[in-house]
């Protein structure tokens, strides 16, 4: 089993639990262990560690082995690892923490924004003034704590080796002034610096570009070194998330569509110097 961050730990293991239970309910198997359903599940899907004592009850319980216990046992202690993002999990949609998770352990990703600047890609002002207008929460300490995280988020395009980053942005997110002239134009700045960082690839559809596959959701496509693609999409709550390959082949078409139709690389720097202009 190849080496994980915390949270691909945990999905790993839940998907090897998930396989040795087989054909058994999940009800029935959590009901032999004197456990409720939900703690089963919460289990097997990553959205909680699972201690050795209970491993080892549960890994009897499939029938596993002693001489294959040990790479799980490994999964669960990585599983249980504390990540970095953990302080500021309290602030956040428990489909962030995913999120997080994901950006951290990709290769590539692929993102279509019909509204805002990516989080990889903002600057301070400009995310707090989207995280400030969108949040549910008006505590200013969850808003500062949530700007933070973002800010934070940026360091996977630092690490080594980083993943490569390939973004198609709606015109309309060069036009929408978030925060003010004054935001956007140094928010405008940081993208023609994103454009020229090696392992970005950034592109703007123009609005005469017309309609296109993705028009009715912004998303992310998440590649990974040694398992399957996963895409996150946006909406009001948190997102969601799919995995089922065919789910998957329908998002990278509908990228694929708006990234033909858009500027290249070297017109989108181009393109995003004039709106710097504009607001000069």
């Amino acid at each position: 089993m190849a080496r994980s961050t915390s949270m691909a730990a945990r999905r790993e293991l839940g998907d090897e639990l998930r396989r040795l239970r087989g054909e058994r309910r999940g009800s029935q198997v959590a009901a032999g262990l004197q456990w409720s359903e939900s703690k089963l599940s919460r289990i097997e899907t990553a959205r909680t560690g699972i201690s050795d004592a209970d491993l080892e009850r549960l890994l009897h319980m499939l029938g596993v082995p002693q001489s294959e216990r040990p790479p799980l046992r490994e999964l669960a202690r990585r599983g249980r690892a504390r990540v970095w993002w953990a302080p500021y999990r309290s602030s956040v949609y428990e489909p962030y923490d995913e999120y997080v998770a994901f950006e951290a352990e990709a290769v590539l990703m692929c993102e279509w924004e019909s509204q805002l600047v990516p989080g990889l890609l903002q600057t301070d002002e400009y995310a707090h003034a989207v995280i400030r207008a969108a949040a549910d929460e008006r505590d200013t300490e969850v808003l500062e704590r949530r700007t933070a995280l973002r800010m934070a988020r940026q360091s996977v395009l630092s690490r080594d080796p980083a993943p490569r980053l390939c973004v198609v942005l709606d015109e309309a997110v060069l036009r929408r002034e978030v925060g003010g002239a004054g935001v956007m134009h140094r928010q405008l700045q940081r993208l023609y610096d994103a454009s020229r960082r090696p392992g970005i690839d950034l592109h703007v559809l123009p609005f005469a570009a017309g309609s296109h596959a993705a028009v009715t959701e912004a998303f992310v496509i998440f590649d990974f070194e040694d398992r399957p693609s996963v895409v996150h999409s946006e909406d009001l709550v948190g997102g969601q998330l799919r995995t089922k390959p065919g789910d998957v082949a329908v998002y990278r078409a509908a990228f694929e569509d708006v990234r033909s139709r858009a500027l290249p690389v070297s017109e989108t720097r181009k393109f995003i110097a004039r709106s710097v202009e504009l607001l000069d």
